[in-house]
């Protein structure tokens, strides 16, 4: 356990085990926030795993199963019948690939985009709620740190 005295001499730290380290103590945190609120603001017969299949495919679209099961971390044959209700209910499409007809992609239509869309307003009212305890110029710190964690973070 580390005191008051050691983190605060972490966090005025420049150097970058430090920088490294308070990042995996605070991303999870804000993490399970983000995704308690999420869940929170899904549809109630939409199951957790369909809800972060329909994320996935959001940021992924034309993804393959196996992408998706693989982000979700279940089996191909529990994806599958996952996406098939998914399919059923009208919130992804199915295709195959015209370049390899093993491989099946997946894409959300434009009533999964709506049903996520509105869970993910939901959720950004609900994180604006306890944002805007912090001043300004937190929030534009905030800001300016959630900039540069993404351009960091960001495929290239």
């Amino acid at each position: 356990m580390t005191s008051l005295a050691e983190e605060t001499n972490v966090i005025s730290s420049t150097d970058p085990d430090d920088c490294a380290a308070l990042v995996l103590e605070t991303v999870p945190l804000v993490m399970r926030t983000v995704r308690a609120e999420m869940r929170g603001s899904r549809a109630p017969d939409l199951s957790v795993p369909q809800f972060r299949a329909l994320n996935f495919l959001y940021r992924h679209p034309g993804a393959s199963l196996s992408d998706v099961a693989d982000h979700v971390g279940t089996t191909l044959p529990s994806m599958s019948k996952l996406v098939e209700k998914l399919v059923a209910r009208g919130l992804v499409t199915r295709q195959d690939d015209p370049g390899d007809r093993r491989r099946v992609t997946l894409a959300l239509t434009q009533t999964g985009q709506a049903e996520l869309q509105a869970a993910r307003q939901a959720a950004q009212a609900r994180l604006a709620q306890r944002l805007a305890a912090l001043s300004p110029e937190q929030r534009a710190v905030v800001m300016e740190a959630m900039r540069t964690l993404r351009e960091v973070f960001s495929p290239k």
